[in-house]
């Protein structure tokens, strides 16, 4: 273990995903940048009792070619997704992990609910067939750090565990709790990222009583139903997915010569302690984590050019984060200033829950390695509640710092910011 440095600079060398919009980076990046919905009719559980059919599944995707069959058959999507978006990332990143430095090595995966079908299966196992008919690997399997421990099996990697929860805003806090766990010296590489499966029955009537789950405009298609800081927003929708990111000290990474994507600058954590699902007024919360985010590594403000915003399409949630983000940029982030970007990519993938930060963090890193900015697709009625740029096409333009923020139920929020690396 190393001593602890606040100064070690920390890059994104791998990344890895799972999602509505394609199954590795070069298929989900393309299709974010053309602005192409993952939205579909939810096809896992029949919809014709609910009035909300839409939902960002994953297609096409075969967990054998991630993990070993009979662990498959034990386990779910949620662990599915994860340790393909983690190895996804590992295998770009080109690090090999060995037995001399794989204790140097380490897994920040989290969930917001795990493998939430296996409970329902088990369950349904002992109320319909009696309690021997439980497998006694579920609970290994249904556990929400289970992800990160089956990396941990899968890659060799034995060195600093752990599993964030923070609802929605998962991700995010996983990859910046990664970047602070290589500058304290715990490790010198870290496999980052979260995973989420939430598309089950219980979960959609779940979410169908709050009154949070959005419609399409009337007459246009199901893919309209999630247009983050449009006037006509009126609900999210869900997707499902994982995202991983490969951190490792910037030193090792430059030695080894490594592709280096973005390097990781800011991080800022702060809860509204407020209400367990609604925003509190003005957004403090969220805007004490993007200023947070900024102080501690002493970001400019005003060189921030892109933020990829939690903006899930419902009423209050997306103007609350507005104001957040007039509270921290002023009116650089007015809509007529066209400074501050804003791409919402929750329009084209639906909102993932706990893997949304990650999947996020994956598109802003790709935004700041590519100076390309994806569009927020649906956005068409600005509304004057959310005065913001809000970038409807695919765009080109210099970006220095782009930043990600998410807000998870519970009054959780996370801000990470990711800066172009120059080769300084």
């Amino acid at each position: 273990m190393r001593k602890p440095d606040y100064d070690r600079r920390v890059v994104v060398t791998g990344l890895g995903v799972v999602s509505p919009v394609g199954n590795d980076v070069k298929t989900a990046w393309g299709n974010l940048v053309r602005g192409q919905s993952g939205l579909r009719e939810i096809t896992k559980f029949p919809v014709d009792r609910y009035e909300a059919k839409a939902a960002g599944e994953v297609r096409d995707f075969n967990p054998t070619d991630w993990m070993d069959p009979k662990a498959v058959r034990r386990s779910e999507s949620a662990m599915w997704f994860g340790v393909a978006a983690g190895k996804q990332a590992l295998l770009d990143s080109g690090f090999e992990i060995t037995d001399a430095n794989r204790e140097e090595v380490g897994v920040v995966f989290g969930s917001g609910a795990g493998g939430q079908q296996l409970m329902i299966d088990a369950w349904v196992n002992l109320h319909e067939k009696g309690p021997r008919s439980v497998p006694p690997t579920f609970i290994a399997n249904a556990l929400v750090d289970s992800a990160s421990g089956m990396l941990a099996i899968e890659t060799g990697a034995i060195g600093h565990n752990v599993c964030i929860v923070s609802a929605c805003a998962t991700g995010t806090h996983s990859v910046a709790e990664a970047a602070e766990a290589i500058r304290r010296g715990d490790c010198v590489a870290i496999i980052s990222g979260s995973t989420e499966a939430p598309l089950l029955e219980t979960a959609h009537a779940g979410f169908t009583n709050m009154r949070g789950m959005g419609m399409p405009r009337p007459g246009e298609p199901l893919a309209t139903v999630s247009r983050p800081f449009d006037l006509t927003r009126d609900g999210f929708v869900l997707g499902e997915g994982a995202g991983g990111l490969f951190l490792e000290d910037l030193e090792l990474a430059k030695a080894r010569g490594a592709k280096i994507y973005a390097e990781v600058v800011g991080y800022g954590s702060a809860a509204d302690g407020w209400d367990m699902i609604q925003p509190i007024a003005g957004g403090t919360g969220s805007a004490r984590a993007m200023k947070m985010a900024l102080d501690r590594r002493g970001v400019p403000a005003d060189e921030v050019d892109l933020i990829n915003p939690h903006g899930t399409s419902t009423p209050l949630g997306d103007k609350r984060e507005a104001e957040a983000i007039w509270t921290v940029f002023g009116d650089r982030a007015a809509g007529s200033r066209h400074s501050l970007a804003i791409s919402g990519t929750k329009s084209m993938t639906g909102h993932m829950m706990g893997a949304a930060g990650a999947f996020e963090a994956f598109a802003t890193v790709m935004s700041v390695a590519e100076q390309c900015i994806p569009p927020t697709i649906n956005y068409r009625d600005p509304d004057p509640e959310c005065d913001l740029w809000v970038v409807t096409e695919p765009t080109s333009m210099p970006v220095r710092y782009a930043l990600s923020n998410n807000i998870g139920l519970g009054g959780h929020n996370g801000a990470v910011i990711f800066k172009r690396y120059d080769g300084d």
